[in-house]
């Protein structure tokens, strides 16, 4: 006799053994997901023939491991023929059972940490807290000074009250040939503000950040690469709109081309930010620093689309959702970036770059065309130092053309 589990899912028979119960609540959750019919009822099914397996077991839900999957996969497969997507149904149906409290949390070992692991804990832990800086600079940093630690203390106590200048030089002199000198640059900072953070607990009474050596670099070497504005046109003209998918590609790239906002900034994008009744966009920047930007109407309605067409029910507060179950906001900057690589590539569009920072150069360097100064388009780009901004400079070809000097004896 078959049995009504939820609205997708129908089974030829009644669930049974110890998570029988929790059957259909499994399955509102993954409706709730975004996942399709086909997908629900294959993991419902699964699910209800886990739980009879741990009946016949004389498994407790108490007592439901990890392991318990793999074990029933096996004895599954002497059975029946196994689908790619099994083990992966099994772990959403166990993840479900433990946010609900059903079945205990597993159980993780902490690694004993040596100690140059406890020291660059610390010293992530103090970037991140005390610092707030971005999960990529910490990601950057941190490598190095476990490269530093191992280089002078080995597999011996590191005792930070010992480092003298001579270390910190070593290291870099031995290092520093071996890096790319844009790497080398990075690993320098990385020293410099893990000495000022040794410092800052009293582990060191001088400030050795000092006797970091400076790697030769010329800065704004580069003119940065910027998408025209012909191919930005182009390619939000091949974005299809019709679908909740293009819905929400157009907006994002609406963001990325006329406020200039960072992948991060669109991912990180969440509804509360959004004044409908000011106009205006909080955008959550790098180092946690918040800044209102205006926003424009065709920004508004891109969004607005999105919103109301669009965007799949979800009870996320992020703006923009992936297109597929799971759904859930983006991940970080990655996830806006592969949707940018692919509709360029989609359209045919050959820019400079398959990145989305393109799109942030390009409105700098048309804001510079059209007249801004260079504090304006600082302020627009959320940049809070004005040298960082100075790179667009050399973008204003006409203006560089004027302060030029003529060649001597003229031109050949």
């Amino acid at each position: 006799m078959n049995v009504v589990i939820s609205s997708q899912v129908v089974l030829s028979r009644a669930p049974e053994g110890p998570l029988a119960v929790h059957i259909g609540s499994f399955a509102k959750s993954l409706t709730a997901l975004g996942y399709a019919a086909a997908s629900v009822h294959r993991q419902v099914s699964i699910a209800a023939c886990f739980s009879r397996w741990l009946g016949q077991a004389g498994v407790a839900p108490q007592a439901v491991a990890a392991d318990h999957s793999v074990r029933y996969l096996r004895y599954r497969a002497r059975r029946l023929r196994s689908c790619r997507g099994d083990l992966a149904a099994l772990r959403h149906f166990i993840e479900f059972l433990r946010r609900e409290g059903v079945v205990p949390g597993e159980k993780i070992v902490a690694p004993r940490l040596s100690p140059i692991d406890r020291c660059a804990k610390a010293y992530e832990q103090y970037l991140r807290e005390a610092r707030a800086l971005a999960r990529a600079t910490i990601v950057n940093y941190v490598p190095f000074v476990r490269d530093f630690l191992r280089h002078r203390f080995g597999d011996g106590p590191v005792m930070l009250s010992r480092l003298c200048a001579g270390d910190v030089v070593g290291f870099v002199r031995y290092q520093a040939p071996r890096l790319h000198r844009k790497r080398a640059k990075l690993m320098t900072s990385a020293l410099r503000s893990f000495l000022n953070h040794a410092r800052y607990c009293g582990e060191v009474v001088v400030d050795l950040a000092a006797a970091v050596p400076t790697v030769p670099n010329w800065s704004m070497t580069s003119i940065p690469r910027a998408i025209p504005p012909d191919q930005v046109r182009q390619l939000l003209a091949s974005i299809d709109r019709r679908t909740p998918t293009g819905c929400r590609d157009y907006a994002i790239l609406l963001l990325l081309a006329r406020l200039g906002l960072r992948s991060g900034e669109v991912a990180s994008l969440q509804l509360d930010d959004i004044d409908w009744n000011a106009g205006q966009l909080t955008v959550c920047g790098k180092s946690g620093h918040r800044s209102g930007l205006p926003l424009p109407p065709e920004v508004g309605k891109a969004i607005a689309a999105y919103l109301r067409h669009g965007r799949p029910h979800s009870a996320s507060r992020c703006v923009f959702l992936r297109a597929k179950a799971p759904v859930h906001g983006f991940q970080g900057a990655s996830g806006v970036g592969s949707l940018v690589r692919h509709a360029l590539q989609r359209a045919g569009v050959e820019a400079p770059t398959l990145g989305s920072h393109q799109f942030r150069h390009g409105l700098a360097s048309d804001m510079l065309r059209k007249g801004a100064s260079l504090g304006e388009i600082g302020d627009v780009l959320g940049h809070r130092h004005l040298q960082t901004t100075k790179i667009y400079a050399k973008v204003d070809t006409e203006a560089l053309r004027a302060l030029a000097l003529p060649w001597p004896g003229g031109a050949q």
